[in-house]
C-alpha cells in the first residue's frame, strides 16, 4: 500500500500507483477530495498540460501540491486520470 501524507493526514492510498519519472500517480478514486481545492495553475511538459489542485489540511494551505494530466500525451497514457504530489507531501510505501 502506498500513501500520500501531508500535515498528518493521508491524502491518498492505493496498491495501484503508476510510477513515472520517480513520481507515484494515484488512481482518482483514492484521492480524498475533501482536502483538495481549486487551483488555476497549469504547466506543460512532454507529458502534456498538467493541471493542479491545492491542499487544505488542518487549517494549512499547500498551493498547487497535487497535479494531474487530463489529456496526457501518448507516451504518458498510463497516468491519465491519476494524481501525483509534491511540495512536502510524503510518499510512503509498504
Amino acid at each position: 500500500m502506498t500513501k500520500a501524507i501531508w500535515n498528518g493526514v493521508v491524502l491518498a492510498e492505493s496498491e495501484d500507483t503508476v510510477v513515472l519519472e520517480g513520481n507515484h500517480y494515484f488512481p482518482a478514486d483514492s484521492l480524498k477530495r475533501e482536502y483538495t481545492s481549486f487551483s488555476n495553475h497549469r504547466s506543460s511538459s512532454d507529458k502534456g498540460q498538467a493541471q493542479y489542485l491545492s491542499l487544505f489540511v488542518n487549517g494549512e494551505l499547500n498551493p498547487d501540491a497535487v497535479w494531474f494530466y487530463p489529456e496526457p500525451s501518448e507516451s504518458a497514457a498510463a497516468i491519465k486520470g491519476r494524481y501525483a504530489f509534491w511540495k512536502g507531501v510524503q510518499i510512503v510505501e509498504g
